[in-house]
């Protein structure tokens, strides 16, 4: 009998062992998820509704920390300038060094040296559609720019009211700014939760393509892994220990 309380004591012990290691291994990941996350991005309240739909006034975003020479196409960004006010701003980049952007081609669509772009985040809630769908044209005004090498064109999604580089066509490199004002690359709304932004097609298929996706998936799932092990641990431990108890003692077959 005294064979089997140690085999029954164990068995509590490893029970208890394991639960303080997935508690452990929990506290691990969802504290790194954590402080991951606080690294690498920066939350912004977007101020007005110059990127409706994609982004309306007052949401909360999630804005991945990068440098001005990983901004790509298609990318919605914070950049601060001078020349647009010196405060933070939300606008999506168009044209980079070298690109000649223009608007609009014959079916009211923006041109990237001559190849339009199809833009299906200017689909606004209401009749206002993007040119493929039958909507009003990619921008009010035409207009011409040629981007200055270490520059970017930006635009709002809500190009009716967006006061954007088409206002600044008449400074110097054409209402650009230069890569090193951008702050940060806008990954998700987190408020109201809309999730994360996609990456344009059609700027992929230009030279230098789209920016990768940030890492914010990977650090929910630590997030979120780390819970459920701190949840699942914490419970285990003493349903192990309760079973261990309740477990009636085996005689051994010489004792009977």
């Amino acid at each position: 009998m005294s064979g089997t309380g140690r085999t029954d004591g164990g068995r509590g012990r490893f029970g208890n062992a394991l639960s303080n290691l997935a508690v452990a291994v929990g506290c691990v990941l969802f504290l790194g998820g954590f402080a991951w996350g606080a690294v690498v991005y920066k939350p912004y309240t977007v101020p007005t509704d110059s990127m409706s739909p994609t982004v309306n006034a007052g949401e909360r975003v999630l804005a991945q920390r990068i440098e001005g020479a990983d901004v790509r196409r298609g990318d919605v960004v914070v950049f601060t300038d001078s020349a647009w006010g010196d405060v933070p701003m939300v606008k999506r980049v168009v044209g980079v060094g070298g690109d000649e952007v223009a608007c609009c081609d014959e079916d009211g669509r923006l041109t990237i040296d001559g190849k339009p772009i199809e833009e299906p985040y200017l689909q606004a809630k209401g009749a206002t559609l993007a040119p493929a769908d039958g909507g009003g044209p990619a921008s009010v005004q035409d207009f011409t720019a040629a981007v200055p090498e270490g520059q970017i064109f930006l635009l709002g999604d809500e190009r009716a009211t967006s006061l954007d580089s088409r206002v600044h066509l008449e400074d110097p490199g054409q209402g650009s700014v230069p890569r090193g004002a951008v702050e940060a690359r806008v990954d998700a709304v987190a408020w109201p939760m809309k999730g994360m932004l996609d990456r344009p097609a059609a700027f992929a298929a230009l030279p230098g393509g789209v920016s990768s996706s940030g890492p914010l998936p990977l650090q929910i799932g630590a997030l979120v892994a780390g819970v459920l092990l701190i949840l699942g641990g914490a419970a285990y431990g003493p349903f192990a220990a309760r079973s261990a108890r309740r477990t009636p003692p085996r005689v051994p077959s010489g004792d009977r």
